[in-house]
């Protein structure tokens, strides 16, 4: 009996030991295979025949112990090695690697698998899947504006690869900059005429000259001065205001001028030369016109002007593309003029072709530490109506925070502003996706803009050795794995998405090769129980002869 036992007890040691070489062979099959986890197999002893029984101690004699004969070996476990793979760099956005325990959840044939394998591709439909089986990567799509809706059900992740962004009207525009303190002002103050007028031209000639002028928003005017003769010493002087349009604002108007033996200016009107205010509230003109220097002598007439002694009107502006309810692309411009110590006018203009801006003009006033004191109005808009059938739309104007050193302050630096932002876009198309840590597939259009799309769902669970393998890097739950944890990438689960990577095997060679001799020794040593029993029972049948 006990060389029947032996046999049976090499028969389990080799039949066990080819299970651990079968383990090691699909260890080192899979040593590429891409998020695979390697596998172990453990052996226990088999259950023993008892021999005898012990015996408890008595008075004067010892306690004996249990005779038991081991019936051989069997299969403990075999189980899976769920450490981290390294990670490959392929720089392919949907290819996918899990740092931590979490694994993907895809759909195949209605049914849900899980995968450590993130190598995932758009199909001709926009499904995110397994390149091999198509099996769906399952998780949650953005509403059409950006939103992940909340909670974790799960559902196909579909992306339109046609996909586009309607317009996006521009609402609101932010300013930053500065405005030099010491800027001089933006109107005209002072238009000295100087020069001579040819006394001996004839009765009716006429002598003129014309400079450039502005008002307090910086608009351009030219004012125009012209002496005719009718009479010795004697002229009509006729000054005139047109705008760049050549329409007359201010005047004409004529005045009789005359001088004296010396050539000096004498009187204008009537009365002794003076300098002549020349104003238009309702437009922001108010400049003093002298022409007192201007002389009659006998030398060739040579009029001319200087403006504020030829210094440069305070224009401070920048422009910004705006779009309206069509995706149509406007430039639009704000001017700065300042009209007195630490008070500046502003106005917002387009260009013709592009339409008309209503509401689109008022003052900064600023405190005397730079910082906006008050806004007129208060909280500035501008009404802008495109051309071209778009929808006419309130466009908001922040210049920063009264009080605050944002958006446009006034100090000594010199005057810089610039438009900082604005909220409008044109329609765009789908050109590229992203993937991030958490799992959020975003969006990026040809408008420069991103928005959320989906978001992939992971699975945790609490025995992930009870999965059950079903190829193509798959498992499934079985009986002992309890049930998954679905939730986002984060701090939730432990686990992160890194996009453009996959994660690799965690075989290791040289451990496996390790096992590989330990699973041939221990076959060969129980080959040779087999061979050794077989030689004794060989022996006790040669007993008989």
């Amino acid at each position: 009996m006990a060389l029947i036992n032996s046999l049976f007890s090499g028969v389990s040691g080799l039949r066990n030991h080819q299970v651990m070489m079968d383990v090691v062979g699909n260890n080192i099959a899979n040593v590429n295979s891409i998020g695979y986890k390697t596998s172990r197999v453990t052996f226990a002893d088999a259950f023993s025949d008892i021999l005898r029984y012990g015996s408890n101690p008595s008075d004067g004699v010892g306690g004996t112990n249990t005779f038991q004969l081991g019936l051989g070996m069997k299969v403990n476990s075999i189980d899976r090695n769920w450490t981290q793979g390294t990670f490959e760099r392929t720089g392919i956005t949907t290819d996918l690697a899990l740092q931590g325990d979490a694994l993907f959840v895809l759909k195949s044939n209605g049914e849900k698998v899980y995968s450590r394998a993130g190598n995932f591709v758009f199909d001709a439909e926009g499904y995110l899947v397994n390149p091999q089986n198509g099996a769906i990567v399952q998780g949650k799509v953005a509403t059409s504006d950006g939103v992940i809706p909340p909670g974790n059900n799960l559902e196909d992740i579909q992306i339109d690869t046609q996909m586009k962004l309607p317009a996006v009207a521009t609402s609101e525009i932010t300013w930053g900059g500065n405005l030099k303190s010491s800027a001089t002002l933006t109107r005209s103050e002072d238009y000295e005429e100087n020069g001579n007028i040819n006394s001996s031209i004839s009765i009716g000639d006429s002598v003129s000259e014309s400079n450039t002028v502005y008002d307090d928003w910086g608009r351009e005017y030219t004012f125009t001065v012209t002496y005719t003769k009718t009479a010795a010493d004697t002229y009509d002087m006729t000054y005139e205001l047109t705008d760049s349009d050549g329409n007359s604002v201010v005047g004409p108007t004529t005045q009789t001028v005359t001088f004296d033996s010396s050539g000096n200016m004498d009187t204008i009107g009537g009365n002794p030369a003076a300098p002549i205010t020349i104003q238009d509230t309702d437009l922001g003109i108010n400049f003093d016109f002298d022409p007192t220097e201007v002389t009659q002598e006998a030398s060739a007439s040579n009029l001319g002007s200087t403006v504020d002694d030829n210094r440069e009107s305070t224009l401070v502006s920048s422009t910004i593309t705006v779009y309206d309810s069509l995706g149509n692309s406007h430039e639009m411009t704000v001017k700065f003029t300042k009209v007195a110590n630490n008070q500046w006018y502003w106005k917002v203009s387009v260009d013709a072709e592009d339409g008309t801006v209503t509401n689109n003009s008022g003052t900064v006033t600023f405190a005397t530490d730079g910082t906006i004191s008050s806004l007129t109005p208060s909280q500035p808009s501008v009404y802008f109506t495109p051309t071209g059938g778009a929808s006419g739309q309130y466009i908001d104007l922040d210049f920063g925070t009264l009080g605050e050193f944002d958006g446009i302050t006034q100090t000594s630096d010199d005057s810089v502003v610039s438009a900082l932002s604005q909220n409008g876009s044109p329609v765009a198309t789908l050109s590229n996706i992203s993937i991030d840590q958490y799992g959020n597939i975003v969006g990026v259009f040809s408008n420069g803009n991103t928005q959320k799309l989906a978001q992939l769902l992971l699975a945790k669970f609490p025995n992930r050795n009870g999965l059950v393998s079903v190829g193509d890097n798959m498992y499934t739950i079985a009986g002992n794995t309890g049930d998954p944890v679905i939730g986002t990438a984060g701090a939730s689960l432990g686990t992160t998405i890194e996009s453009g990577a996959l994660e690799q095997s965690n075989v290791d060679l040289s451990a496996e090769f390790t096992k590989m001799i330990v699973a041939q020794r221990g076959f060969q040593a129980n080959a040779r129980v087999i061979t050794v029993s077989d030689t004794l029972l060989q022996e006790v049948t040669n007993l008989v002869r």
